[in-house]
């Protein structure tokens, strides 16, 4: 991925959602402009969820989600009502597309109790318009366009636009910085990150503290000591990886500021107060208790894995019990966390801040606790309140 690239999780997803054969996959086409899902008189033609990255205007980088009819039938069909239903987690607006010339069915309506549930803004858009002699007109919820005629489309997205409030305020790292910082990165090599990148994470502090104005050094763990003795000068902040939190933390004298990649993830995403309050669940670990390790993303697992081998070797030396461990990963996240005793979950940079929110959320209204990574490995090393001094807001 290129440092200027927009990450799927800081992108605002539109779902595409309604019954087939409404027109959906038409009215995607018509608002992004080309053929991104596939157009039929057969219904059901969409049978997964297709996305597509892109820039939209006015709304900016955006991620298009075309949904499968939530009026499937049979077996496939309860399996692709599912995955829509997945889809709404991670939903910021909601389209709902209606046939214009049959109105609201039920299953509409189920579509808008659910997004009214989920608190997910949206619009109702009805399409066929050009088959209607006289249209009604639009109100707040409702506009009506025509796909094939390519009317409405320039109004609907405008009126997208005006749905979405994105909160221009929330900052990685540069509300922790003063231009003319400067910063220490600790990156080890990771076998995870694709040859000669950097992991998202990285990439996306380095952004935020060029765009603060701080300096950002980068440097292997294993060359950290001789590169602070050489700055001339105590940096402002260091940010390490997780996985070598504690030899950093030995290298660090204690007056430096000192945190992690995942801990910033987790207060961008709004997992970082649960999470803080989530790992004391650690220590309150029984035998044959079950615990979940989550991640957002999927990736070929290496050896020495950080959510397969790692966490989990550390929670069974760390507690002494017999522990089960459960992972999932990507959009596959249990809505019922029942049988677990605690969720430790990825950093989340790949899931946008709903789908996280949704996912705390679950955790928090089946009264299972939740942490993630840095906060986990942070606690394990007993240097959790260190990590923490540069949010003065969790005190």
């Amino acid at each position: 991925m290129s440092m200027n690239a927009t990450p799927s999780g800081d992108r605002v997803h539109i779902g595409f959602f309604g019954r087939r054969n409404a027109g959906k996959s038409s009215v995607v086409n018509a608002v992004t402009g080309q053929d991104l899902a596939v157009v039929s008189d057969v219904k059901g033609t969409t049978t997964d969820p297709v996305s597509k990255a892109m820039e939209l205007l006015p709304l900016g980088p955006v991620m298009i989600i075309d949904t499968p009819g939530f009026d499937d039938e049979g077996a496939l069909g309860t399996l692709r009502v599912k995955k829509t239903r997945q889809i709404l987690n991670k939903t910021d607006i909601a389209i709902l597309v209606v046939d214009g010339t049959e109105g609201l069915k039920e299953c509409d309506r189920q579509l808008i109790d659910l997004f009214a549930a989920k608190e997910i803004p949206y619009l109702i858009v009805y399409n066929k318009a050009d088959l209607l002699d006289a249209p009604p007109g639009a109100s707040e919820r409702e506009i009506w366009v025509s796909a094939l005629k390519n009317q409405g489309i320039y109004e609907l997205k405008e009126r997208m636009a005006h749905l979405y409030k994105p909160d221009s305020g929330k900052r990685l790292v540069a509300d922790k910085v003063r231009p003319g910082d400067l910063v220490v990165l600790v990156v080890p090599i990771d076998k995870a990150a694709p040859k000669g990148r950097l992991i998202l994470p990285q990439q996306q502090t380095i952004r935020d503290l060029l765009d603060a104005g701080a300096a950002a050094v980068v440097v292997r763990e294993t060359e950290l000591s001789q590169t602070l003795e050489a700055l001339g000068k105590c940096p402002a902040l260091v940010i390490t990886d997780s996985q070598v939190f504690d030899a950093v933390a030995r290298i660090v004298p204690p007056e430096i500021p000192l945190t992690s990649f995942s801990i910033l993830m987790a207060r961008h995403k709004g997992l970082l107060a649960d999470a803080v309050k989530g790992v004391a669940a650690v220590d309150r670990l029984q035998d044959g208790d079950t615990v979940l390790i989550a991640e957002g993303c999927t990736h070929h697992r290496q050896c020495d894995d950080i959510g397969t081998v790692k966490i989990p070797n550390r929670l069974r030396h760390h507690t002494g019990k017999e522990i089960r461990i459960e992972t999932c990963s990507g959009a596959e996240f249990p809505e019922d966390l029942s049988r677990y005793a605690m969720v430790i979950h990825c950093g989340g940079c790949m899931l946008n801040e709903r789908e996280v929110r949704y996912r705390v959320k679950c955790a928090a209204d089946q009264g299972v606790p939740i942490t993630n990574y840095g906060i986990f490995l942070a606690a394990m090393n007993g240097i959790l309140p260190r990590s923490l001094e540069i949010f003065p807001e969790l005190q």
